[in-house]
């Protein structure tokens, strides 16, 4: 069994931080695979590192006919048994041949993507439900999460390299600086969750629109923009309360990151977290859009100590049930099984 990943994605995201910790722990484990990605020096960096074995091609629009080709001629001199893609564009340019093609959907993609495709993974059991809804049979439509890493050196984030006071609340958001992440609606918030301070983990086209809004609220000064960033374990260590205010959002890795971290979480109920989280028990779930039901569902988690430890001890069984890296590789392993001969 040989496994070729095909990844196209964006200097910076969700999925294309998922797809370097998934690739580094199947690496780990033993999994023969290659890798074809877009040529991003960071990425390669960081999966060379980690021991995998990565070729670049330029995943360009319709008229690129040289990624195609070029992912043949490596996966022919591979061997490779079972070729998975991430997102549409990599599965556009994925070519069949003699292995299985998979996909793994990470959003409620538009499905003629997957055309010709063997096999679906979906990360959500939504995503699932949305695959076998269009068409796809349910043996060939499979569920497996995300899970994530958790860096146990990692000391966390000095509260006075970004001028923030030890000893105030301190709550963190991550994600792209986009509008489907309800950041506005974190910072309209803010403004009733008086002595609070806010770490923003992310980059993106609205940073000007927030860092004004953030002004004209009045609570600037107690916003750090922290820009793109991979210490996500010190960022979580330095915080108090995780906020994840999506206005959009098909999964909501950031979920499973704040169980794993032990750190309370409050959640819009967009359709990833929805389905997810437990309200009341390992999370606070609020509607989205709503800034008043945000600043009071945190209130009352930095108000009640016995409410954060319940949520936090709740969060770390989920993990351990469903969200652990073992349980996570070990889903795909029995998928190559099936699908592949075998990993």
């Amino acid at each position: 069994m040989h496994l070729t990943q095909v990844m196209a994605g964006a200097p910076h995201g969700g999925a294309e931080t998922f797809f370097t910790t998934l690739a580094s722990a199947l690496q780990a484990e033993g999994v023969p695979q290659s890798l074809v990605i877009r040529g991003h020096a960071d990425r390669v960096a960081a999966l060379r590192a980690a021991g995998c074995r990565v070729e670049t091609a330029p995943f360009g629009g319709a008229l690129d006919l040289r990624t195609p080709r070029r992912l043949a001629r490596l996966m022919r001199a591979d061997g490779t048994t079972v070729a998975l893609s991430w997102m549409n564009r990599a599965a556009a340019k994925l070519p069949p041949g003699p292995w299985v093609r998979a996909a793994r959907l990470g959003g409620y993609y538009d499905l003629k993507y997957y055309r010709g495709f063997d096999h679906l993974i979906a990360i959500i059991p939504g995503i699932r439900r949305h695959m076998i809804a269009g068409g796809w049979p349910a043996e060939r439509t499979h569920y497996i999460p995300n899970f994530c890493e958790v860096d146990p050196e990692a000391a966390p984030v000095s509260r006075a390299d970004h001028a923030t006071p030890d000893g105030v609340p301190l709550l963190l958001a991550l994600g792209r600086l986009h509008p489907a992440k309800g950041l506005d609606v974190l910072l309209t918030a803010l403004a009733d969750i008086p002595g609070a301070w806010l770490w923003i983990a992310g980059e993106g086209p609205d940073r000007a629109a927030l860092e004004a809004l953030a002004a004209s609220l009045g609570v600037a000064e107690r916003v750090r923009f922290l820009g793109w960033r991979t210490d996500r374990t010190a960022l979580m260590r330095a915080a108090d309360l995780v906020v994840f205010p999506s206005r959009y959002e098909p999964n909501g890795t950031v979920t499973v990151e704040a169980w794993a971290h032990e750190k309370p979480l409050v959640v819009a109920d967009s359709d990833g977290p929805a389905e997810t989280v437990t309200d009341g028990e390992d999370a606070l779930l609020v509607p989205k859009d709503d800034a008043d039901a945000l600043a009071r569902a945190v209130r009352r988690v930095l108000d009640s100590p016995d409410l954060a430890a319940q949520l936090v001890g709740r969060g770390a069984e989920r993990v351990a049930e469903t969200f652990s890296r073992a349980a996570v590789i070990a889903r795909y392993r029995a998928f190559l099984d099936q699908v592949g001969g075998g990993a």
